[in-house]
């Protein structure tokens, strides 16, 4: 019987490609969105992974979608929280409201997300936990005070899921991508991705959402079970940790 792998934010960017990679392993696929229900749409015609539509902030909300997921499709034995949003800022002129939206879904929706699965993990002995990071969680950026925190945070998580889980089967990793070609990438004027971003990274140019899937893949399967609270740093050695 296929494991079944949930992605949250799964239908667009690297989530579109991670759920893609995951079905192309065999498992069987949930990816959430929030609001884009066009594209939802088109994502499932396209590569018949079913969608599920829900606010990772919302407790309840994620509660009751991951129990429609196991209705639907069977216990769910990976989770890939990379649902992930922005309201970039300088500090200064950062509101509350943008820092408790980002908060809400960067980092207390991974908390929503994980904690309904994890008592069934427990009870069936095998659980794969990969949380979506980002470089920014590692050294940090300017204008990005609350992306950042939630980034490092959910490094936070891994490590102690990691400590958790390991007696009872479940590994909890974390993918830190640098800058990925995804389409809200590419739309940085051509100009400064030539001349501002591409020369920060020493392998010369952006990464691919498929690398980052293929990290995916690799921490879900059985030959990752002894990796546990690691980050892979996927981002053409622009920054090491």
């Amino acid at each position: 019987m296929a494991r079944v792998a949930l992605v949250t934010g799964g239908s667009r960017g690297i989530g579109e490609a991670i759920s893609k990679a995951l079905k192309a392993e065999g498992y069987e696929v949930a990816a959430t969105y929030a609001g884009n229900d066009e594209k939802a749409a088109k994502f499932t015609e396209e590569t018949g992974i079913k969608t599920y539509k829900w606010n990772v902030g919302d407790y309840a909300a994620s509660k009751a979608g991951i129990e429609q997921v196991e209705a639907d499709l069977g216990p769910i034995d990976v989770v890939v929280a990379n649902a992930g949003i922005t309201r970039d800022a300088a500090f200064h002129k950062m509101t509350p409201e943008m820092w408790n939206e980002v908060i809400a879904t960067n980092l207390t929706g991974v908390f929503n997300t994980v904690h309904p699965c994890w008592p069934g993990m427990r009870e069936r002995g095998f659980g794969r936990i990969i949380v979506i990071s980002s470089i920014n969680g590692q050294k940090g950026q300017a204008g990005q005070v609350n992306y950042a925190a939630t980034k490092a945070g959910d490094l936070g998580i891994i490590k102690s899921l990691a400590q958790e889980g390991a007696r009872k089967g479940i590994t909890a990793n974390a993918v830190c991508p640098g800058y990925i070609g995804t389409e809200m990438v590419r739309a940085i004027p051509e100009k400064v991705l030539n001349e501002v971003i591409i020369p920060q990274i020493p392998t010369g140019r952006l990464g691919e959402p498929e690398e980052i899937a293929r990290c995916v893949t690799f921490l879900a399967s059985d030959d990752a079970g002894f990796i546990n609270g690691s980050t892979i740093s996927a981002n053409g050695a622009q920054f090491f940790s």
